[in-house]
């Protein structure tokens, strides 16, 4: 592979000589602004050889740059080669980016880009830079990865699902009314819709196409009077046809740019953040209103049907995890059990349960030191086989007809140390901090950061990722607009879902993170708390009670009761022994 790699690099050299730019840029993503992406568009993957879902590439004459955070900067060493690429990491005091890296080393030059996959807004914010410097963007009709990747597989043909509304509480009709009545109040005729989990949740629509993420290759067209769905051909059905009825006319994927075109002179509105230069570049002779898309508030506030369906799958998730950790505790004993196994096992667990879709993301099953890489994926050369000894950090999730998990929970096999122990806790103390705070409506995510990272940052530790991210219901595992993190600058409001997950971790030795997700919802006239909705144990064996308040040890108590409470009649004997003895009161 890194032969083959080093050679990728040196033919798109030779591409982007012949096309006359001295840079091109290979963003992570995809026309449609995708975190995940579906396999026909992995082009960074496959010009880097780096997997991680966030980073994007840039190639000169003589460099080749990944840009990453820190959930990655491991995985990142351990995948780029050495010799081709260089890891730059971002969100450090001294990180470059590659506008910032253009500006220092490209000044008069020419940078090219595929317009599909480059938003309006990353143009928007650097063009200052840009034009200081001389730099040119050039659009390229075509993707110079795509002329190199001769086995670039084609998009996925499976089936659409239609979401009946027991599960959304509320149908299309009423989706495309709320949003025909914003563009009324925002005086346009029409709204591109390109992110994909927006048209998902706008039709009452699910698929395949992006594993872990039930969404479909698609664009959406909604105008006064009508709304278009743009999809391959071959993916529709009758029962499509019945679901979408006369509201939604179908048509196929690629006619999107002629009706656009067709947009003449109207005043259409488009979301700069997720709309590529391509979607602009066909709307050249309309009148473009650029806001954020409304669907992006009402798909996060979900409605009282969504937030039953969400306990209803954290329920069906919370009965999966605990008979898998009643077994793990037995199984590690054999010496036979490795991080892949111990994967799939938890898998077979969940798929137990009818309403079960698949996994929300790839689970991140790692021990002992594979723990400390935020985002590990273990793979047969990486695998690790599970002993009675040391820390496993387990964080997964699943998609259900109901809703969307994401869970970890960290777990000594056995011979906890002082170190982890006390490490293990501090993480647990901001766990409660973050879910007890009761806080006042207009709040935000970065408001409420440090209260996970105090104790924490009290000995001196901290994690480099952000503590928490929405979640979608039934649709994409990390979702916007509300997240806990110094960047997160949106207010928090009642019906919202998002993680919490403070952590801490000790390259070359362990991992540790604790993740439950908690409801946003109202506490008191102008005041909002958060109701966790994850249901698993937390592991008392690593809890140094010394380091602990009496409050943190109510808090212990109360939610493992609860756990307790709500999964205990789901065991057999064997399980309710395991999960009485993981919800015993901490003395």
């Amino acid at each position: 592979m890194n032969t083959e790699i080093t050679e990728r690099i040196t033919q798109l050299r030779k591409e982007m000589a012949h096309e006359k730019v001295d840079a091109y840029f290979v963003p992570g993503t995809d026309p449609h602004q995708s975190e995940y992406v579906p396999e026909c568009w992995l082009r960074r993957n496959w010009i880097s050889g780096f997997t991680g879902s966030a980073g994007d590439v840039l190639v000169t004459a003589d460099f080749a740059g990944l840009w990453t955070d820190s959930r990655y900067f491991l995985q990142a060493d351990n995948e780029l080669v050495k010799k081709t690429f260089t890891l730059m990491k971002t969100g450090l005091p001294d990180s470059v980016s590659i506008p910032e890296y253009l500006k220092q080393n490209l000044k008069n030059k020419t940078v090219g880009i595929d317009p599909q996959v480059v938003s309006i807004q990353w143009i928007k914010e650097n063009q200052a830079i840009f034009e200081q410097k001389g730099i040119s963007i050039k659009s390229l009709a075509e993707n110079l990865v795509d002329r190199l990747w001769k086995d670039r597989p084609i998009p996925s043909l499976a089936p659409i699902k239609p979401l009946a509304e027991e599960f959304t509480g509320e149908s299309h009709s009423a989706k495309l009314h709320r949003i025909r009545e914003v563009l009324k109040t925002e005086s346009v005729s029409a709204f591109v819709v390109t992110t994909l989990d927006s048209i998902a949740w706008a039709f009452n629509i699910r698929g395949t196409d992006i594993p872990f993420n039930p969404v479909i290759i698609s664009y959406a067209l909604i105008t006064l009077e009508d709304a278009y769905l743009y999809i391959q051909s071959e993916k529709v059905s009758p029962e499509l046809e019945a679901h979408l009825g006369t509201l939604v006319k179908i048509k196929k994927y690629n006619e999107i740019a002629s009706d656009l075109k067709n947009l003449k002179k109207q005043r259409v509105l488009i979301d700069p953040k997720t709309t590529s230069c391509w979607i602009r570049d066909c709307l050249s002779e309309s009148i473009l209103h650029e806001v954020r898309s409304p669907i992006v508030l009402f798909k996060a506030i979900k409605n009282k049907v969504e937030q039953t369906g969400m306990k209803q799958a954290h329920f069906y998730d919370g009965i999966a995890l605990c008979k898998f950790l009643s077994w793990l505790e037995k199984a590690v004993q054999d010496k036979s059990l490795t991080e892949i196994s111990a994967a799939e096992k938890l898998l077979a667990f969940r798929k137990n349960h009818p309403h079960f879709q698949g996994p929300s993301f790839e689970t991140i099953s790692g021990y002992k030191e594979h723990g400390a890489i935020v985002h590990y994926r273990a793979t047969p050369e990486s695998n690790s086989t599970l002993t009675p000894d040391g820390v496993y950090l387990l964080d997964s999730g699943g998609q259900y007809l109901e809703g969307t998990t994401d869970i970890t929970r960290t777990i000594t096999l056995g011979n906890p140390t002082t170190q982890q122990k006390e490490h293990f806790t501090r993480v647990l103390k901001g766990h409660i901090a973050l879910d007890s705070v009761i806080f006042p409506v207009g709040t935000s995510g970065a408001q409420l950061d440090v209260l996970a990272r105090k104790s924490l940052w009290s000995a001196f530790l901290d994690y480099g990722h952000g503590t928490g991210h929405g979640v979608g219901c039934y649709l994409n595992v990390h979702e916007g607009p509300q997240s806990i993190s110094s960047r997160g600058h949106e207010p928090l409001k009642a019906g919202m879902i998002v993680s919490n997950e403070p952590g801490y971790y000790l390259s070359g030795e362990y991992g540790i993170r604790i993740e439950n997700l908690v409801l946003v919802q109202q506490e008191a006239e102008g005041f909002l708390s958060f109701e966790a909705i994850t249901l698993c144990p937390m592991d008392k064996k690593l809890m140094d009670v010394s380091l602990m308040t009496k409050n943190e040890i109510s808090w212990v108590n109360n939610y493992h009761a609860q756990v307790y409470e709500m999964l205990s009649e789901e065991m057999n004997k064997k399980e309710l022994k395991w999960l009485t003895e993981a919800t015993e009161p901490l003395e």
